[in-house]
């Protein structure tokens, strides 16, 4: 704007006093608010009004002008509580500018666009920040908790970040530590129960086999044999091999061919569908006792089993499907858990603790992978392993 009124200026002043009409009067086209006044209408000149808006004071205030020519009087100049831009014409002349209200300068609007954009782009850059380094601890912390399991060791939440963080890291470390030693306990006094009862148990075996009447011999040694099992699947399934065991590239097909070879040998109806060989990452062993305790339950139950493997999505699929009663939907999550029997669907007097299963859950997470029962179409049950490709 006043780059506009100092060009006007210059334009009269090298005008004669005919065309300073003509020239004037093209320029109040737009709004009329240009007039010529005598030099000494400057003395009415003032640096305030009592009127001006506080929005106005402020970005004179905090936005003063660059790159512009000054206007007679200033920047700040008021006739009658009236803001005005002023260029000398001549020695003698005035060209007086009379401003809006609401005026604003170009060069302030483009500030305060450029202002704007500035901290609206600095709050989102913040923002962005922020929430990543808060999120970004706490992320971390959930993958250790996924990844964590109850068995004794170093810490698995890290401890940095910030004062919070840390305590929060250092809380779940101890808990950790103090429910491992728990578990730890327990399971030492039940692997020595288990074991001490071995003793007077081959004893009982022994003296039962000097029994005279055979039909008493029998059902002695019978119990004596079931009792037998159960501490050897307790003490199975007190077994923590398959977390301390570390991942290796192996045939996953091999390990499933050699189990159903096995199986086979025994005299069970037990069969391999799959690739012949696919290398991938896995515990061997671990996956091994898993296997066998599926084709365990399978051959208890069904007469035929049959094992497939495939790949889908990245992941191995391994089905071990049987001819058995199958399990009711009701229950599929539950037998997962230790010590849980459908006796209603699967009567056999050679039933365990229900610990296989168990141990085939945990032997599977600790692969990140799931295990899933399934109907079978012709009847019968499928136990789905799904395991992601190249463990590491």
């Amino acid at each position: 704007m006043s780059a506009q009124v100092s060009a006007i200026a210059s334009v009269l002043a090298s005008a004669t006093p005919a065309e300073k009409g003509l020239v004037l009067a093209a320029a109040n086209r737009e709004d009329g608010r240009l007039s010529l006044q005598p030099l000494s209408y400057s003395e009415r000149f003032t640096t305030s009004s009592p009127d001006e808006p506080f929005l106005q004071i402020a970005v004179d205030r905090l936005i003063p002008p660059e790159n512009h020519p000054v206007p007679f009087g200033g920047w700040r100049t008021f006739v009658d509580g009236k803001r005005v831009l002023a260029a000398r014409v001549d020695n003698d002349t005035l060209l007086v500018r009379e401003l809006p209200e609401s005026f604003l300068r170009n060069d302030a609007l483009i500030f305060g666009a450029n202002y704007l954009v500035a901290t609206v782009t600095l709050l989102i850059l913040f923002s962005v920040f922020a929430v990543r380094a808060l999120t970004s601890p706490l992320r971390r912390i959930a993958s250790a908790a996924m990844k964590a399991d109850i068995s004794l060791g170093p810490a698995i939440f890290e401890e940095r970040g910030s004062v919070e963080i840390v305590t929060l890291a250092r809380a779940l470390n101890g808990m950790q530590r103090r429910i491992s030693t728990m578990v730890e306990s327990r399971t030492r006094m039940l692997r020595g129960i288990s074991h001490d009862l071995r003793t007077p148990l081959t004893r009982l075996r022994l003296r039962a086999e000097r029994v005279n009447e055979g039909e008493v011999r029998e059902a002695l040694l019978g119990d004596i044999e079931r009792i037998d099992r159960l501490l050897k699947e307790s003490l199975g399934y007190l077994r923590d091999n398959h977390q301390r065991e570390l991942s290796q590239r192996a045939d996953l097909a091999s390990v499933l061919q050699t189990t159903c070879d096995e199986f086979a040998d025994m005299g069970h109806d037990v069969n391999y569908n799959g690739p012949a060989r696919m290398v991938t990452r896995f515990k061997p062993l671990a996956l091994t006792r898993a296997i066998t305790n599926l084709c365990e339950n399978a051959v208890k139950f069904g007469t035929h089993v049959n094992v497939e493997l495939c790949i889908s999505d990245g992941q191995a699929m391994i089905d071990v499907m049987d001819d058995g009663p199958g399990i009711p939907e009701e229950y599929r999550s539950r037998v997962l858990e230790p010590f849980f029997k459908v006796d209603t669907a699967r009567h056999d007097t050679e039933t365990g603790f229900g610990l296989g299963l168990s141990i085939v859950v945990e032997i599977i997470q600790a692969h990140n992978g799931k295990l899933v029962l399934l109907d079978r179409e012709h009847g019968g049950l499928v136990a789905r392993l799904v395991l992601p490709l190249e463990q590491k």
